[in-house]
């Protein structure tokens, strides 16, 4: 899953994208409007956290932009104003969640993964294939009932496979999602833990469709 953070301060944007990305989440960050509606537009994320007061353009201007445009990912705006009216706007551009600041990074991290759910139309965290049961909300794996020792950068791998589980899945979906600006190089990484994937859960369950990508099944 890949998340585009939208603010001006640079100490909280470095440190929502610190938390962000310890908890496996890719993550790319923007520091003006203007910068956050160009990433918005032209790269594919399954969730903005957008401040609503923005250089450049504000909070209230790239969501309107971004609707007008037909970009339906889910937005949780982030404001230090407390304000019933201020909340409800929000709501009423498109906004699926509304967080106050100051705030808890736990409690973030909790909402994103309530509205990714939301936004694939579940509720229920947990996902399971055969033996291999995932807790998004928790973010733990289990096989065969035993906890898994996984990185955060293979349990995003997983859990982008698993929710698309029994279809095929592009290297170009994968690359877009899983891996961000801090990721150089990334030409053979996904190669890299795909085959580690396989070496902890096993070759049957996930399977290379050639010139097309992977499949995730029992």
């Amino acid at each position: 899953m890949k998340i585009l953070i939208v603010e001006d301060n640079d100490r909280l944007r470095k440190s929502l994208l610190d938390y962000i990305r310890d908890e496996g989440y890719a993550a790319d960050a923007a520091a003006n409007g203007e910068e956050g509606l160009y990433k918005a537009l032209n790269w594919d994320y399954d969730l903005i956290v957008l401040d609503v007061m923005l250089p450049k353009l504000d909070g209230w201007q790239v969501m309107e932009e971004l609707r007008k445009s037909n970009r339906d990912m889910p937005v949780i705006m982030l404001t230090a104003r407390d304000q019933v009216a201020d909340r409800v706007k929000g709501l009423n551009f498109g906004a699926d969640d509304y967080m106050v600041k100051p705030f808890e990074m736990d409690e973030l991290i909790a909402r994103i993964g309530a509205v990714l759910r939301r936004n694939k139309g579940t509720v229920n965290p947990l996902i399971k294939v055969g033996t291999i049961e995932m807790n998004t909300a928790a973010r733990t794996v289990h096989n065969n009932g035993q906890l898994q020792q996984i990185t955060a950068r293979e349990y995003a791998l997983l859990e982008i496979l698993m929710t698309h589980q029994g279809e095929v899945v592009s290297r170009d979906y994968i690359y877009e999602h899983l891996f961000d600006e801090r990721d150089e190089s990334i030409s053979n990484m996904l190669d890299v833990y795909i085959y580690k994937l396989r070496q902890k859960f096993g070759k049957n369950y996930l399977q290379t469709r050639r010139g097309m990508g992977y499949i995730f099944a029992a």
